[in-house]
Parts: C-alpha cells; sequence; structure tokens
C-alpha cells in the first residue's frame, strides 16, 4: 500500500523550477526569491502551504507562509542575506483550524446549534497548546476554556474573529500528516556584482603614452583615474598573456606577419610562458599585483580573459602533446570557424583520453590568477569547450570562491546560451549587438525578463567587442554610439563596452564585415583619448545615472510603454516600493526628429491619473509637468537621441508633490 496514503494535498507545477529541478535558478545576496504553485486537497476542507528555505547544508528549515492568489495558485517569498547557495521547496496540509473557522461562523450566523462544533475546535486549540510552551501555553488554555465552553457560543465565535487567537493557534500548526514537494530546488546565490556592473574593456599594450610604443601594466595604472571618473567598475583586460610567434597574424588578420607586428593576445604562449605567465613587454607579476591594487584603489576590480587555447608554441603543445587533436597526416588541428581560420590558435581537444589531467590542469589556471587577486572572468568562446567541464569547474571554484564571476563569451546558438547560464556562468553576452527595430528590442527583452529565462540567465550588453563593429555603428553616426549606450545601459544592469574605439565613434570596418580595420587585435594602437567629438562625458552622465539610480540595477523589472510611433522606444523600471521609477525614451532614428505620445501605467506606478507630476531628464537636466497617462516627447537624435526621466509623482495629499528628492 502507498505509504503516503493519508497524504491529502497535492503540490505541483511550482516555479521557478529548471529543468525539472537540475539546474538552480540565480540570486544576488539581498534579492527576492518568490515562489509559486498549485497546492490544493480533495474535499472541502481548507489547506494552507509553507515556503521552506535554508542554506544548503543546513539542517533546520525557515519558512514563510504561502498567501493564496487564485485557482489554488499560492505565492511565498524570501531573501537570500547570505553569500551562499540556497534550497527551497514547499510544504502543504489540510489545515483543520481554519476550515473550523470558516464554518464555525457560517453555522453561527445561520442559527444552527454549534455545540458540537466547539468541541472540535476546542481539540484543535489543545493541538496548538500541547506543542506550545510558556505564556504562549497559558495563554492557548485559556482560549481551550472559551472554546470548549458549549454554554457560551458567543463567547467562542466572538474569539474566533479575534486576529490574536488565530495567529498563536496558527504558530503551532498541525502538520503530522502533511505533504512535501519531492524536491528540494537550488538558488545560486551570487554577489551583488553580478547584477550590477559596468565593464570598460582596453588593451594594456595600446595605452602607452607615446605612439609606436608598447604599453605596459604602469601605463595602464595611469589611466585609472579617468576609467572611474567615466563610471565603470570592471577594468577587463584581453589575454596578458605571451603572445605565439609561430603562425603570428599580421595587421587586419593577415597570414603574413610583417617585423614588429604584436599578433593577437588570443594567441596564447611561447618559449616565453602559458598561460600563467605574463608578456614580457607588459611588465612582471609584481607590476600585475601592483595594477590589482591600484584598481582596488580606483573603484575598479580587474577581469581577466580565460580563452582555453594555445598557439603552436605554447608549452602545453610539447608537454602535452596528448590534449590536441592530431590530423591524418600527423599535423595538429588548428581553430576554424568556416570560412574564418585561426592558423594561430590549437584548440583543446575535450574528447582526449587524458581529459582528466586535461580539467585539472585549466582549472588549475583559475585558481593561479584568483591567488593574484583576480575574481573575475570574461571566458572566451565556452560554448567550443564541453558542458561538463564547466558544470564541474565553476562548480568547484564557487564552493572555494563564491565571489567569483565567469562571463560567458558565447554568440551561439540560444539553447546553448541558456544551457551555459545554467550550469554555472553568473553572466552572459547576449544578441542585443544585433537587435536593431522597436519590435526587435521588444519581443527579445520579453523572453529574457518575461520568461523562464529570467530565472537563470544574466545578460551583459556590449553595443560593440574588438571582434565586432556592427553596422549600424558603421554607417548611422555619433548619435547612433549615443543611442546604443543608452540601450545597453539601461536595458540591462549588467553592460560593457571596449574603448577607446566605443568613445571616440571608431566606424571604419573591413568592407562588407562588421569587422573593425585595422583591428587593435593585431597592432598596437595610440588612442587620442580626448580627440573631438569623444563621448567620455556622456559615458560619465550615463554611468552616473546608473548609479544614483537603483531601478536601473535590475533587469528583470523592465516594462515596455505603448507609444504610437514604431520609430520610438519607451520602457519604465521601478524598485519595490516605486520609491525610484525611470522612464525611458529612445529614438530609434538615428538621422531625423521623432515624436510621440508615451502612455505611461499610472495606476501600477502609483500616481494619480487626474493630478499632475514631474519627469526630470537625467541627460539633459530639463523638467517637465505632465498629467495624465499620456503624454508627448519629441527627440532630435543629433542633439541626443534618448531621455531617461526620473518620474516624480506619488502624492501625498490631493495639492502636494511627493518628490522622492
Amino acid at each position: 500500500m502507498n505509504k503516503y496514503g493519508r497524504n491529502r494535498v497535492v503540490i505541483e507545477n511550482v516555479y521557478p523550477e529548471i529543468d525539472c529541478g537540475q539546474y538552480p535558478i540565480k540570486r544576488v545576496v539581498g534579492e527576492t526569491v518568490v515562489v509559486e504553485a498549485d497546492v490544493f486537497g480533495d474535499g472541502h476542507d481548507s489547506v494552507s502551504a509553507s515556503l521552506l528555505y535554508k542554506k544548503a547544508g543546513d539542517r533546520k528549515w525557515n519558512e514563510s507562509p504561502m498567501e493564496f492568489i487564485k485557482n489554488d495558485r499560492r505565492r511565498g517569498e524570501f531573501i537570500v542575506e547570505e553569500l551562499s547557495d540556497y534550497v527551497y521547496c514547499i510544504e502543504g496540509w489540510i489545515d483543520h483550524f481554519k476550515t473550523w473557522l470558516g464554518d464555525i461562523k457560517k453555522k453561527y450566523d445561520a442559527g444552527q446549534d454549534i455545540s458540537v462544533d466547539l468541541l472540535i475546535g476546542a481539540k484543535e486549540v489543545e493541538l496548538a497548546m500541547n506543542k506550545a510552551k510558556g505564556g504562549d501555553r497559558k495563554k492557548l488554555q485559556e482560549y481551550y476554556e472559551i472554546v470548549s465552553n458549549t454554554e457560551d457560543p458567543d463567547a467562542a465565535v466572538a474569539l474566533a474573529n479575534e486576529p490574536e487567537f488565530v495567529n498563536l493557534v496558527y504558530r503551532y500548526p498541525d502538520r503530522s500528516l502533511s505533504s512535501r514537494y519531492a524536491k528540494e530546488l537550488a538558488v545560486q546565490v551570487d554577489r551583488k556584482k553580478a547584477l550590477f556592473s559596468s565593464w570598460y574593456e582596453r588593451f594594456p599594450r595600446s595605452c602607452a603614452p607615446e605612439t609606436g610604443k608598447h604599453g605596459t601594466f604602469k601605463d595602464l595604472e595611469a589611466l585609472l583615474p579617468e576609467i572611474s571618473r567615466m563610471g565603470f567598475d570592471v577594468l577587463y583586460l584581453p589575454p596578458i598573456h605571451p603572445i605565439g610567434k609561430i603562425n603570428r597574424k599580421g595587421k587586419n588578420n593577415s597570414v603574413v606577419c610583417e617585423p614588429g607586428d604584436p599578433g593577437s593576445p588570443w594567441a596564447i604562449g611561447s618559449d616565453e610562458g602559458g598561460h600563467k605567465s605574463i608578456h614580457p613587454e607588459l611588465g612582471s607579476m609584481d607590476d600585475f599585483l601592483s595594477l590589482v591594487k591600484k584598481t582596488q584603489e580606483h573603484g575598479l576590480e580587474i577581469a581577466l580573459d580565460l580563452a582555453y587555447q594555445c598557439t603552436p608554441d605554447h608549452p602545453y603543445v610539447k608537454e602535452h602533446p596528448e590534449w590536441f587533436k592530431n590530423r591524418p597526416d600527423g599535423s595538429i588541428q588548428y581553430a576554424e570557424n568556416p570560412p574564418k581560420k585561426y592558423q594561430d590558435i590549437y584548440p583543446l581537444n575535450f574528447e582526449t583520453e587524458q581529459w582528466k589531467e586535461l580539467w585539472e590542469e585549466l582549472k588549475s589556471i583559475v585558481e593561479f590568477w584568483i591567488d593574484k587577486g583576480v575574481k573575475i572572468f570574461r571566458v572566451d568562446n565556452p560554448h567550443t569547450k564541453t558542458f561538463a567541464f564547466w558544470e564541474w569547474m565553476i562548480g568547484d571554484m564557487r564552493d572555494k570562491y563564491p565571489e567569483a564571476i565567469f562571463l560567458s563569451e558565447a554568440f551561439t546558438r540560444p539553447k546553448v546560451m541558456y544551457k551555459l547560464a545554467k550550469i554555472g556562468f553568473n553572466q552572459s553576452y547576449t544578441y542585443f549587438t544585433w537587435r536593431n527595430t522597436k519590435q526587435e528590442f521588444i519581443d527579445y527583452l520579453t523572453e529574457l525578463t518575461k520568461s523562464e529565462v529570467r530565472e537563470y540567465f544574466r545578460p551583459n550588453f556590449w553595443p560593440n567587442t574588438p571582434d565586432i563593429l556592427p553596422q549600424h555603428l558603421q554607417f548611422d553616426g555619433r548619435q547612433e554610439f549615443m543611442k546604443r549606450l543608452v540601450l545597453a545601459a539601461t536595458l540591462s544592469s549588467n553592460y560593457g563596452i571596449y574603448g577607446p574605439a566605443f568613445e571616440l565613434c571608431i566606424q571604419e570596418a573591413v568592407p562588407g564585415k562588421e569587422e573593425y580595420y585595422y583591428s587593435e587585435k593585431y597592432e598596437i594602437k595610440h588612442w587620442d583619448w580626448d580627440a573631438p567629438g569623444n563621448l567620455k562625458d556622456f559615458i560619465t552622465r550615463i554611468n552616473k545615472i546608473r548609479k544614483d539610480n537603483p531601478a536601473l540595477q535590475f533587469t528583470n523589472n523592465l516594462d515596455f510603454c505603448e507609444i504610437e510611433n514604431d520609430l520610438m522606444l519607451s520602457y519604465v523600471k521601478t524598485t519595490n516600493g516605486l520609491s525610484n521609477i525611470i522612464l525611458v525614451v529612445v529614438n530609434m532614428d538615428p538621422h531625423h526628429t521623432q515624436s510621440g505620445f508615451v502612455q505611461m501605467p499610472l495606476e501600477k506606478l502609483g500616481i494619480d491619473p487626474d493630478q499632475p507630476f514631474m519627469v526630470h531628464d537625467l541627460i539633459g537636466d530639463s523638467k517637465y509637468i505632465w498629467k495624465g497617462e499620456t503624454n508627448y516627447v519629441e527627440l532630435n537624435p543629433h542633439i541626443v537621441p534618448a531621455h531617461i526621466f526620473r518620474v516624480h509623482g506619488r502624492l501625498k495629499k490631493e495639492t502636494d508633490f511627493d518628490y522622492f528628492m
């Protein structure tokens, strides 16, 4: 016979639950986990449910009551308060006391004899009393005397309407026949920077103050105050390791390397060392440690590129040839993404018989740099390595270093990108770079923020990268760079730019391709960072707006607003409690002034539609008084292509504004 035969409650359709509980949802410290489920039982008895939660490894459960929504759907929530993984579950039970409360009032109001019902209620109070101690037990004894007194039903019914009585009995529920959901579901908890960060990518070798010189870590140190002033908090460095000499690429990815060509930093390894070494021309390990310390002093944090690939002259090729794929002619297979060829790179063979040794060595690279103070890694092309490795490696690193953050640079098929996020990556590159029209943005962001994806996939929006100069940045002028910055920085709480190419609005591309002409990947640049028309101050302004407005420090709080012009995009973000309300309006047309009427969800925003309210444009510092749900906006892209409004309008009285200042 079924050992659960006396359990009458069913728990199903739990949300969030990723792939039947195989993978965790993601949160950062301080975030709320909201859980819903269908919880119901047979017959007419009342059902109660609790959301159980605890830190992974703890024995004792905490619990939060689940509120009834409708149609047997219930909701509960809890806050992850520590940098530790959590688990949650749901428990439901037939609530005989709640059933009694509802029935006794109905029968009393109908004038029926309730003497037996009072004895039933007294039994429920007695069950609670037997579990209680101290003052609670004494008080429940008093309640028991009242409820069990069949000579005074009026007093018992009056007591049943007292919250103090009801809450005290609920403190000691009878859950001896409760049902518990069959699975304990996991929460991967990360530090807050996994949710909110502003990345700036810079090649150290291009930081020399003089043309024609190879930059160093010391040269980059001199630029830290300006990078910090611009409002970034993550300084991402392309690979800093020795660059291979065999098959080194020349300018514009040429297979012919001229004397003096520095090669691609992603071609890692030479006789000077591999992934645990530093390119000699950048400086020493002590210089790198100094850079790490200086970045921290300026409110920044170093992110290193983690590229698991080797040049033909990487030490691994000689020491561990079994880690690479040999072709029938005896040569080692170099990397290809047809029609692209990477003759300067050997991919690692994750199907090697010596895979355990390979995995351990690759993990040791991460541990090596964590020991040097690096806790953030941008992972190059993780989709070309086995999923099992990433799940094992990132899982082990998170156990040892829960503050570590891994950004997945996987521009590939959606299911592959989502799988990488499920198995542990904290942040992910996205298709933002190739979304252009209003509807494309609405559809894509709806997928990222309103579907199950929101629970495990944290987007990081990049308008450009050293590999990618999208067509709209090639042809649509400085205003297009401004527009894409606003979109990236306000749609997503994590974003980054590759500079100084972005702030200098570099548009020159390889003809017919989305690649920089004379790419910095293959040569050392000398940037005139303060050239006329640069966007440094505009970027600084946008980053300050992000830091000053908590609503922009989340991604999933996004709601699009109706605006009848297809060339204008509008959306709103709010904090819980509506203490911070941000409305963004963007002209999607880089060449012409566009206008439209924005329809704001005033009821959701807590704003009286019959009273005026103020919107403060945080970019241009203009203020406007609006009234009602529909208001006019006009944007000339040659002046500024977007508004970022802070909305002030919750009313204390009919005539008073609360501007949240």
